[in-house]
This record gives structure tokens, C-alpha cells and sequence, in this order.
């Protein structure tokens, strides 16, 4: 480092901040510097090519002739011709000498007068871009103050709707939907601290009331035991689902071809006693679709849209589960009769821990994942999901699939051999 730099460095002296506001004044004052060396030169090349001889500003007309009429000028001798010459050099010297001088002139104060409009354009540029980045500065003030405490404050910059007020408004879109994720992270947190903490609270209730009672015989205990080890596969349960929410609201980790019907049969038929025993008729028609995923959490999605038409279902109702493909896309869809649902209340089964008044079929209405966990998996898969009650009671649900590369359609027709081995063990409606 310089010695000059080295000392002012140690001094604690610091180069100006390279501000936009600095830069945009330099740019200015620089482009105007240069237009205006440009029009300086511009002007006394003309200045200069007009004052040569021959030039149109400053005719050398002799004063008088011979033949001159009196109308024109003084008349002189025939004899006088030559003094007329001289004296017609004489004044172009003279001319050439007056010329030299305001060029000379010019060339000495035009860059004196170019400093000066240059310090006053530089001075008006600092002015104008100070103006024009104010509400940078508002902006960047306000994103400094706002925080996940006050996220509900707006920037609600006024003016004409430019590029910088296009910047403000999409700020504060952003602070909305921070605002909104905020709020949705805290509900969430608190519900699942909730449900966390209410099967632990029994268990300790449970342990503590058998350990009070000096009456407790070994079958008391074994019964505690029993309800302890139910409490803890609910608890094992919500875990999972947690985790299973987490990981599916991420990108996924990887792809693979997977046939959406055969995964559907095979949820299926792990169900067919649960809904044999609660007289549910199942139907529908589950034909080969084609899709690209995660085959773990596509066959987590089939399983708990099947498994919330069956635990909020009515006795002796029925569940209807279509696969298929339609213009190149796989879906999943499915109905089941239920309880009247209110349209309105549709899309908040599908914010976790959401439930709707009344009990299933079995009296296990979940921890409220179930719709959740359904959401963040197609969305991750990039996939809808489309929901609606309908007028008679029940949940009609359709997942739709993006488009899936050839190697899926392929895997969709290998898997066919299995999927017509499952579909005979399924119940017909």
C-alpha cells in the first residue's frame, strides 16, 4: 500500500460511500463534460473553417474599380490600383489577425466557461438523483424496520406508477405473503405442540392415577399398559405424518416411473377388511396411469385420500376410486359419502390439524394431516388438487398429474400384469 493511502487509512479517514445517488451524479456530469468537449470542438472547427479565405462571413470585396459606378462604393483613379491592393492585403492581414486572436480567445475560455456549466450540471445531476432514488431510500428504511414482529406494515409508496413504485408494491406483496406464511407457521406450530402434548399429559395421568392407587393389582397395570402403548402408536402416527409433511412440502429427492393404479390397488387392498367391517362399498375403476415421483409419498398420498373417505364416511356408505389418464395426464379420484361439508369449508380441510364437527365412522377422526399431507405432495409433485362437497354429504377429491416422460408410460403398461392380479382380490360394489 501507498504510504500517502497507508497514513490516511490510519488516520481514520475514509473514501466517500459509493452510493447510487454518487454514481448516477458521476455518470451525468461525466456525459455532460464530454458532450459538451465535443461542442466546443464542434464549434471552432466551424468558427474556423468559416473565417479562412474564401470563407462566406467575411467577404474581401474591393472598395472601389474602375468600372464602379458612384452607387457602389468610393471611386478612385486608374492609377490608384495598386495602392488598393496593399491596402486590400493589408485589411486581410488584419482581418486574419483579429480572427487568430478570437479563436485564440475562445480556445483560452472556453474550457474555463465548460468547468463552470460542468460544476453546475454536476451540482443539479447530485439534486435530480437524490429526487429520483428518494424512494429507494424509503424503501430500503421501511425493509429495514420491518421484521417478523411487524410484518403487517406496508412501504405504500405514492407517485407516478413507475418502475420504482412497481418495486415498492411488489415489496409489499411479498411482505403479505410472508405475513400470511408467518401466521401459518405459528398455527401450525401451535397446533402441533398441542397435539404433541395432549397424548403425554394422558399417559402421565394414566401412570400417576395407578401409581397413587395402593390398590393397583398386576391387571390394573397390564390395562395401563395397554392404553399406555395405544397413546404411544398415536403419537408415533402424528410423527409421522409431521415428517412426512415436512418432507413432502421440500423439492423432491428423486423421480422414477410409477403407475398410479397399481399403487391405488394395492392401498386398496390392504383396506379391504377395515372397510369390510364397516360395510363401506367400495367402487370405481382403477385403469393404468402413468406418472413420473417419489413412489413412497405417491402411495402416502393414495393412502390417505382413501383412508380419510373411509374415517369420515357414514355406516354401510360408499367410496368410489377412479385412476386413469386423460390427454396424457394421470389422475386419482376419490368420492365418498359423509357428513354435509359446507362449500366454504372445503379448502380449510387442507390446512393441517383442520377438522370439521362431527365424528367418523369409527370414531377416529386423525390427527388432521390427512388432506395436508395430500397438498404438499402434489405440490411438490406439481400436481392439482381439486376438492368439492357434495349436495347429498361427502368429499369429491381429484388429482390431477403432470404430463409423464415416456419411460413412465412404459413402466405403466409393464405394471399391468400386477394390477389385474390385485384387482381380483378387491371388493365389487
Amino acid at each position: 500500500m501507498c504510504p500517502r493511502l497507508r497514513g490516511a487509512a490510519s488516520s481514520g479517514l475514509r473514501l466517500p460511500r459509493r452510493s447510487a445517488q454518487l454514481r448516477l451524479t458521476a455518470l451525468f456530469g461525466g456525459l455532460f463534460l464530454i458532450a459538451g468537449a465535443v461542442l466546443l470542438a464542434v464549434t471552432y472547427l466551424l468558427v474556423e473553417q468559416a473565417t479562412q479565405p474564401g470563407g462566406s462571413s467575411i467577404p474581401m470585396q474591393p472598395t472601389g474599380s474602375a468600372g464602379s459606378s458612384p452607387g457602389d462604393g468610393i471611386s478612385l483613379p486608374a492609377g490608384s490600383r495598386g495602392s488598393l491592393q496593399q491596402i486590400s492585403v493589408a485589411q486581410t492581414a488584419a482581418v486574419n489577425r483579429v480572427v487568430g486572436a478570437v479563436l485564440g480567445e475562445l480556445v483560452k475560455q472556453s474550457p474555463i466557461a465548460l468547468a463552470i456549466v460542468t460544476v453546475v450540471a454536476v451540482a443539479l445531476g447530485w439534486i435530480v438523483a437524490g429526487r429520483i432514488l428518494r424512494p429507494l431510500s424509503t424503501i430500503t428504511t421501511a425493509a429495514r424496520r420491518i421484521s417478523a414482529s411487524n410484518l403487517n406494515e406496508r412501504l405504500g409508496l405514492q407517485g407516478p406508477d413507475d418502475e420504482l413504485k412497481a418495486l415498492g408494491d411488489t415489496l409489499d406483496d411479498l411482505f403479505a405473503r410472508l405475513e400470511s406464511s408467518f401466521q401459518a407457521q405459528q398455527h401450525f406450530v401451535g397446533n402441533a405442540s398441542h397435539e404433541l402434548r395432549t397424548p403425554l399429559t394422558r399417559e402421565r395421568a394414566m401412570l400417576q392415577v395407578a401409581l397413587d392407587d395402593p390398590g393397583t393389582t398386576t391387571g390394573m397395570w397390564r390395562d395401563t399398559a395397554r392404553e399406555v402403548l395405544a397413546s404411544n402408536a398415536e403419537q408415533e402416527s402424528l410423527i409421522e405424518a409431521l415428517l412426512t409433511l415436512a418432507s413432502s412440502e421440500g423439492s423432491l429427492s428423486k423421480r422414477e416411473p410409477v403407475d398410479f393404479a397399481a399403487v391405488t390397488g394395492e392401498v386398496l387392498a390392504a383396506r379391504q377388511a377395515e372397510t369390510g367391517r364397516l360395510g363401506l362399498r367400495v367402487e370405481g375403476a382403477v385403469r393404468p396411469a402413468a406418472l413420473d415421483g417419489d413412489p413412497l409419498l405417491i402411495e402416502r398420498l393414495a393412502a390417505n385420500l382413501i383412508d380419510n373417505a373411509i374415517r369420515h364416511n357414514v355406516p354401510g356408505g360408499a367410496i368410489e376410486v377412479t385412476t386413469g389418464s386423460g390427454n396424457g395426464y394421470g389422475f386419482l379420484s376419490v368420492t365418498n359419502t359423509g357428513p354435509a361439508i359446507p362449500p366454504a369449508e372445503v379448502s380449510r380441510l387442507f390446512q393441517p390439524f383442520q377438522r370439521l364437527g362431527g365424528r367418523g365412522t369409527h370414531g377416529n377422526q386423525g390427527h388432521g394431516l390427512g388432506l395436508s399431507i395430500v397438498r404438499a405432495i402434489a405440490t411438490a409433485h406439481g400436481a392439482d388438487v381439486e376438492a368439492r362437497a357434495l349436495p347429498g354429504g361427502g368429499l369429491a377429491i381429484n388429482v390431477t398429474f403432470p404430463r409423464p416422460s415416456p419411460t413412465g408410460r412404459a413402466a405403466a403398461v409393464q405394471s399391468r400384469r400386477d394390477l389385474d392380479e390385485l384387482l381380483r382380490v378387491l371388493p365389487h360394489g
